[in-house]
């Protein structure tokens, strides 16, 4: 269940640190239930960090869908329940050695985690 975001909630919410934007999407995906990424027909996207395989992921389908562009504008946000989430995805990218970069902004800042950190995370807000 989306929530409302209003532009100037987006705008201040991409100015502000690495650490507080990943606390900012485990509060935002804790009370809404979903996790959001970018998809194509060819499935999710990922992107290598220092030699990794990361998925980046967003607490709302709007900052997601700024990413939707160059390489990835064949892509559009799609939302992952929270319980599915925690019920497979962990497990899942963890198996496939995928680490998440949580809630990049447009400068491509991000903190990097693994699977396992963030389903902690989650858990603990809950």
């Amino acid at each position: 269940m989306t929530y409302a975001l209003s532009r100037s909630e987006h705008l201040a919410t991409l100015k502000l640190s690495n650490h507080q934007r990943y606390q900012h999407f485990i509060a935002k995906v804790v009370a809404n239930g979903e996790i959001w990424s970018l998809a194509n027909s060819d499935g999710w996207v990922t992107l290598t960090s220092d030699g990794d395989n990361c998925l980046p992921v967003w607490p709302h389908a709007d900052y997601a869908s700024e990413w939707a562009n160059g390489d990835w504008a064949d892509c559009a946000p799609k939302a992952v329940a929270l319980d599915v989430w925690l019920e497979r995805w962990t497990k899942g990218l963890t198996d496939d050695e995928t680490w998440l970069v949580v809630f990049p902004n447009l400068k491509e800042e991000a903190l990097l985690v693994e699977p396992s950190e963030l389903d902690d995370d989650l858990r603990d807000a809950l």
